[in-house]
């Protein structure tokens, strides 16, 4: 039938249904959500500007409990989570706590009587103390380290995740933030052990101050799983402030090689595509006939200050990276950016908030207020120019993941087959399948994911050599947040290759909302309409629909080129977080804030290899 599906080698093969002992298929049925990119008060730039909720707290709220803030209000998930990555920064981690404790080994050291007193002292002073050591990231110096704290910090955390895991019911991974940030250009990546204690105890994490190449994280993971025959993966993040690091086509100024291209492609088989700093799917210079490609757009500068050049976009955000992947896979013969795509919050307020009127914000001193709004997010390390304002951080984001069940080895097997995919914040459900086959009736049937599964490959996975006079068919599920918004339309993302190297890009609209017609070209003109009443951070349901579903064959198919395709799915316009600030605290939201989101789902995409 000429297709693959990706998926680890300890993976389990899928049956078909109804045939003797397997007639309870064991394809992946369950839809979780969680975050994969969560910091506790043991990171050192959330403990030490006011967060003190440790990863206690965190696993609570994120299991569904109420929960106290730094800022004394009462916190609680509309929902709870299925699973959560605690990924506090391997530099310094759990320095903050130890300050706080009065750690004897930190504190006889001139370095620890300074971030104590700074600490003690509060306000602009932590704050300036947090900006300087994570600065630390950049050059990879560490001004204190002792392995020994590591160690002791480290077999913590991991015993407090496997206090709150519950398989079955509620999942805790072990796993921690790698924050190579050389000049400023974030190089971050959220690393995960599919693995419990007795494991994950037999390392401790590795970080920019052990290497601020990549390629030596790489190596560490490669060590681990030979060492302990365990399993760990690595998720870049915020490519959108690496001023072009993220994903650039050459490596320490040298051409890419295969090697490299196939490393990447195995120890990164993700990427988290929305966050809190920004969304990541694409840009408006990169996809200017796409007229949802400008969305919580964050393009000023790196961490640093240094600014954005039109130059460095292409190798910041996932549409474009996907297609340079393809094109470098046609030059060195490996793709070192198949990636699939996650979303997770990067809060550093131990609390995983992600809905519009319920977001608690990034950092300690942004939690729920009158003011909030219009405080500083992001300055200038040396001018403290403001660089970003609070109001444009965004309530995003979750990753979805379609398992077998909730325990870390399906979720982590998911991840590393990449079915799984990106929400902004929202709990959208979509299921897509690409084949060769599939006619219209298969986007109504009851046993639709078996179909998919016996007759084609989900998200994440690939086809290959295409049957004589054949296109692509993908049929595509899309279900509502139970709690949020109606859905404007499904959209397939298209990206190839040609044969001389060129990228190229459309969008096609293939179902959309209350009777609207899509064009001959793949297009549908006519806006869902606007419900939103910003003065009652409210809106109604009376537009948009609770499911849409589509079949849709590619209608410019070219056999002898390399393609993805991705699904795209958008709600209709509900209020944003400032709105609802506006309407609870009478706040004086900034005059060019905005106000209203049209949230969001990004699927993985399904890769086409002649």
């Amino acid at each position: 039938m000429n297709l693959k599906l990706i998926v680890p080698a300890l993976a389990m093969a899928l049956s078909p249904v109804g045939v003797g002992k397997d007639y309870s298929p064991d394809e992946p049925r369950r839809l979780l959500f969680g975050d994969t990119h969560h910091h506790s008060s043991l990171s050192v730039d959330s403990g030490l500007i006011g967060n003190r909720l440790g990863p206690d707290v965190s696993f609570r709220l994120a299991r569904g409990e109420e929960v106290t803030t730094n800022s004394g209000q009462r916190a609680k998930l509309v929902r709870p989570l299925d699973f959560l990555v605690i990924s506090d920064h391997a530099e310094y981690l759990g320095i903050a706590d130890l300050l706080n404790d009065g750690n004897p080994a930190l504190l006889a050291t001139e370095v620890g009587q300074e971030w104590y007193k700074a600490m003690q002292v509060g306000g602009k002073a932590a704050w300036d103390t947090a900006v300087d050591i994570t600065a630390e990231f950049s050059s990879g110096e560490p001004r204190f380290r002792d392995t020994e704290v590591e160690r002791s910090v480290w077999h913590r955390v991991v015993d407090i995740a496997s206090e709150y895991n519950q398989p079955g019911t509620f999942t805790t991974f072990n796993g921690y933030e790698y924050s190579s940030t050389v000049n400023g250009d974030n190089l971050h990546r959220v690393v995960i052990f599919r693995d419990g204690p007795e494991r994950v105890k037999q390392v401790i994490p590795f970080g920019a101050f052990d290497s601020q190449d990549p390629e030596g994280l790489w190596d560490y993971m490669a060590g681990y799983e030979e060492k302990t025959g365990g399993r760990i993966l690595a998720i870049p993040h915020n490519p959108n402030i690496s001023n072009g690091a993220m994903f650039s086509e050459t490596v320490n100024g040298s051409a890419m090689t295969r090697d490299y291209a196939e490393r990447r492609a195995r120890w990164e088989p993700l990427m988290e595509v929305t966050q809190m700093k920004g969304d990541s799917e694409t840009h408006p210079l990169l996809s200017p006939e796409d007229e949802f490609a400008d969305f919580e757009t964050w393009d000023v500068s790196n961490v640093a200050g240094t600014p954005k050049e039109d130059w460095m976009l292409e190798h910041e955000y996932a549409r474009s990276a996907l297609k340079l992947g393809m094109r470098l896979e046609q030059e060195v013969g490996a793709n070192p950016f198949k990636f699939g795509m996650i979303g997770s919050s990067d809060t550093h307020t131990s609390l995983s908030t992600t809905r519009e009127e319920n977001y608690f914000g990034k950092l300690p001193h942004l939690e729920p207020s009158a003011k909030r709004a219009g405080e500083v997010m992001l300055r200038h390390p040396k001018t403290e120019a403001t660089l970003v304002s609070a109001w444009e951080t965004g309530a995003s984001g979750l990753a979805a993941v379609w398992a077998q069940e909730n325990t870390r080895e399906a979720i982590f097997d998911a991840m590393a087959r990449k079915e799984v995919y990106a929400t902004t914040g929202t709990r959208i459900s979509v299921r897509v399948f690409a084949g060769w086959d599939f006619d219209q009736a298969s986007v109504e049937r009851q046993d639709f994911a078996a179909l998919g599964y016996r007759h084609g490959v989900p998200m994440g996975g690939e086809l290959e050599s295409a049957p004589s006079s054949k296109s692509p068919v993908l049929i595509v599920q899309a279900l509502r947040d139970a709690d949020g918004a109606n859905l404007d339309r499904v959209q397939i993302i298209k990206g190839w290759v040609d044969q001389d190297g060129g990228t190229h890009e459309r969008v096609f609209d293939i179902a959309v909302s209350d009777g609207r017609s899509i064009d001959p070209d793949g297009r549908c003109r006519t806006p869902v309409g606007d419900t939103v009443n910003i003065v009652d951070a409210s809106y109604t349901n009376a537009i948009g629909a609770t499911q849409l579903v589509a079949r849709w064959i590619d209608p410019e198919f070219d056999p002898a080129q390399r393609a993805f395709y991705y699904v795209r799915v958008l709600e209709i316009p509900t209020p944003r977080w400032t709105a609802y600030d506006a309407r609870r605290f009478g706040a004086e939201v900034p005059e060019d804030a905005r106000m209203t989101v049209q949230e969001r789902a990004y699927t993985s995409p399904i890769w086409y290899t002649p």
